[in-house]
């Protein structure tokens, strides 16, 4: 074991959640350019073996610890893992693990709810709470939570994903006062609209409801929009930044605000009455247009 892993909770040792794609890839690669110990989590030892490859490929070294963040027992071993390897605990979590969650709030069954409630706040707050002893007894440590600018931008056809993204914010602030005294720092990273698998998988949550669906219509029309924003968002590569320097300074914004869409949402949002909001999302996913004819058998099981 070299040095850099046997001093605990050096500012070069970052526990990074849902490392194998997207905003997790993207911190783990820069901040591993960086010089940092980053230790990336991935759900399978398939996607562990690949996140090294892709480490490989970019000239840069890392660890991989397997964990399922939905399970406290498999979430407890992955924080033990990340102590043994750096003798102690690591110095930073970046906890952006989290999935996706698409359809009218009325289409979406109860498992799927708790279930991204169980990934996005639960088990992301589970893994502060793991690593927070260490820190208390260095005295100091960080922590990034990754949520989400739509926490601040309720729309539809994406309302339990915000609201569960929503749910962290909130927690995140609580947190952030709670053990700034014991030299902790806590951050909100919160991007806008990004290019990464999250909006293949917006499409497959749609699609999953079928043509037969009351809405099959808006559905179809939500998948269009999710494919043309996906086509015209940026990489994840700026939200990497902003998450490196809120670990690099020596005094963090409470809060980053990452992407022009998100600067702009979050403005409408505060300063924009409700009817002139909810007109204006409503046009974009063409829910003013009247509803189309029910299927059959819908309008059958209605009238019983």
């Amino acid at each position: 074991m070299n040095q850099r892993m046997k001093d605990a909770g050096r500012p070069d040792s970052v526990l990074v959640t849902g490392a194998t794609s997207g905003i997790g890839l993207a911190t783990a690669l820069l901040l591993a350019r960086q010089g940092r110990h980053v230790i990336g989590t991935a759900r399978s030892q398939d996607k562990a073996d690949a996140l090294l490859r892709t480490a490989h490929a970019h000239g840069v070294s890392l660890d991989a610890v397997i964990m399922d963040l939905t399970d406290p027992a498999s979430c407890q071993e992955a924080v033990a893992r990340a102590a043994d390897l750096t003798d102690g605990g690591p110095h930073a979590l970046v906890a952006n693990a989290g999935m996706p969650l698409t359809g009218g709030i009325t289409d979406v069954s109860e498992r799927r709810v708790r279930k991204v409630m169980e990934v996005n706040v639960v088990g992301t707050l589970r893994m502060c709470t793991l690593v927070l002893p260490a820190m208390r007894r260095q005295g100091r440590g960080r922590i990034v939570t990754v949520s989400s600018a739509g926490a601040r931008i309720p729309a539809p056809m994406n309302g339990w994903y915000t609201a569960s993204k929503h749910a962290l914010s909130t927690a995140t602030h609580s947190l952030r006062m709670e053990v700034r005294r014991h030299g902790v720092q806590v951050v909100l990273v919160e991007p806008g609209t990004v290019a990464t698998p999250f909006w293949d998988r917006a499409r497959e949550d749609l699609s999953a409801f079928g043509e037969v669906h009351a809405d099959a219509d808006v559905h179809g029309r939500a998948a269009s929009l999710f494919s043309r924003i996906q086509r015209s968002a940026g990489g994840p590569e700026p939200v990497a930044r902003k998450i490196a320097e809120a670990l690099r300074v020596p005094h963090p914004r409470r809060r980053y605000t990452v992407g022009v869409d998100a600067h702009l949402g979050a403005a409408l949002q505060c300063v924009a009455p409700l009817w002139l909001s909810d007109r204006i999302k409503t046009r974009v996913f063409a829910l003013h247009t009247p509803a189309a004819t029910p299927p059959a058998h819908i309008r059958q099981a209605k009238g019983n």
